[in-house]
């Protein structure tokens, strides 16, 4: 751009903030936010305006024009500013337990109680019956140790928390024993390890990464021992070659020896998966019953609740773990407790739960119920210009470390033929986002993670994004 072109730029015919502020449709803006905020976008859209004059490009060629354009982007700041950033999608991945979009999604009656909780007061830490303070954690214990048999119980703000707490209650400044072959590593980097250190627990390894027997613990136990952890590798499976020491076994070690066990469970299944025609996932109930004395698991995998570390175990063990200062910093809030409530409730009556909780319905729910659900959004996405659709075979994942080399059969909706990633992009920017999955050309939608309320959702969002 010429330097002579610069000078006859008219910038005087930008609006001044004062005028645009004194537009209707900004004093209408005025109601949802404060004048400042307003003020402030007001002042980007000159900015932007002027930047856009400066360089030559078509944004109005009056005052009146500008000004509308003004308008019109703090309309569009302010709609972006105001727009939720922690946004519901609709998963049509096949991954049930998708940490990326927030495990799992809660039963009804969990909603409930949580919309019932939230906008008012609550008895968190009062005791109706004598009307003096009271603990949070009795809002759920009994109902933990009715499902899983233990002697008390204890929440923390998510699983990794419930294991720094426990090594830090019974192992810190000691040492902790784990089998080499535990030393995992989940999600975001997240190493046993570093949680150990963290903890203030000492690590000592144990036995080889495939193989470790009951002569390692004992012969690795000493005056400073102050715990043995057993991890359950609940996100990989080493197969050949292998062998580990019985949970049992090394409470019968432990006991001789006076020293405590506790198993990290990581998921943490209630009932048993087989049961709904699922592999076998280790129970919490089975720790309790092979004499562990602290359990740690999560209540927003299988379990199918909110994100929480739940600890069960033996009363005086327990009470400790109550009494660590750090339970003050990692405890979880009302909305948490309300949640946790009502799913556990659900597993008082198995007859509903395939039914009513949203985790094992999607886990358990008949092929022939999802080619049904997927005709009906292949019938309801009809003929695009330039792509194909078809129902095909496919395979949905547990997600999230539980059952990590099962596929469950699934049925997913298959698009090819024109652009696929321009057409996933869509999905995602779509009101709500439809979270796919692209794979040899092809865009599929999992029918197992998509519920009936949500096809017409998925159908308008394959429909407007196919338009480009």
């Amino acid at each position: 751009m010429s330097r002579d072109f610069k000078k006859n730029i008219d910038y005087s015919i930008i609006p001044g903030v004062d005028r645009v502020l004194n537009e209707r449709a900004i004093q209408t803006l005025s109601k949802r936010c404060g004048t400042s905020v307003l003020t402030d976008m007001i002042r980007q859209a000159i900015d932007r305006v002027r930047g856009m004059m400066r360089d030559g490009e078509a944004v109005g060629a009056s005052r009146e024009a500008l000004t509308e354009w003004i308008v019109a982007d703090v309309q569009s700041q302010l709609a972006d500013s105001l727009a939720p950033n922690l946004r519901r999608v609709v998963n049509a991945t096949g991954v049930i337990l998708h940490t990326n979009l927030g495990r799992a999604p809660l039963p009804d009656v969990a909603v409930k109680h949580i919309a019932d909780i939230a906008g008012s007061y609550s008895n968190l830490e009062l005791d109706l019956d004598t009307g003096q303070r009271g603990s949070r954690t009795t809002l759920v214990e009994k109902l933990l140790c009715e499902l899983t048999g233990a002697e008390a119980a204890a929440i923390a703000n998510n699983n990794a928390a419930a294991v720094l707490l426990a090594l830090n209650t019974l192992a810190g400044g000691k040492e902790a024993i784990v089998s080499r072959g535990q030393l995992v590593e989940i999600g975001g980097s997240f190493r046993i390890p570093d949680i150990m250190a963290r903890s203030g627990a000492q690590l000592v390894e144990v036995g080889t990464t495939n193989r470790t027997h009951l002569s390692d613990y004992e012969a690795a136990l000493a005056e400073n021992t102050g715990v043995m952890l057993a991890v359950h590798p609940s996100n990989y499976k080493v197969m050949g070659f292998t062998s580990e020491v019985a949970l049992e076994d090394m409470v019968a070690l432990g006991r001789r020896r006076g020293v405590s066990v506790a198993h990290d469970l990581g998921g943490g299944v209630l009932v048993n998966l087989r049961d709904y025609g699922l592999p076998y996932e280790p129970l919490v109930s089975d720790s309790i019953s092979a004499g562990a004395d602290v359990v740690m698991f999560s209540g927003d995998k299988v379990l199918g609740g909110p994100q929480c570390g739940i600890i069960v175990g033996k009363q005086n063990v327990v009470e400790q773990i109550r009494k660590n200062p750090l339970m003050r910093a990692l405890r979880c809030g009302k909305l948490t407790y309300a949640a946790l409530e009502a799913t556990l409730k659900l597993f008082l009556n198995p007859e509903v739960l395939t039914r009513e909780h949203p985790t094992l319905r999607m886990l358990t729910e008949p092929v022939t119920t999802l080619e049904q659900r997927g005709r009906r959004l292949l019938q309801a996405i009809g003929e695009l210009e330039g792509f194909s659709c078809e129902l095909v075979d496919s395979h949905a994942q547990t997600g999230s470390g539980a059952l990590p080399l099962e596929n469950i059969p699934s049925v997913a909706v298959a698009i090819s033929g024109g652009d696929i990633l321009s057409l996933s992009t869509a999905l995602r920017r779509h009101d709500p986002p439809v979270i796919c999955y692209v794979r040899d050309d092809h865009l599929f939608l999992d029918l197992r993670t998509i519920r009936d309320d949500e096809v017409r959702i998925v159908r308008d969002a394959v429909k407007i994004g196919a338009q480009g």
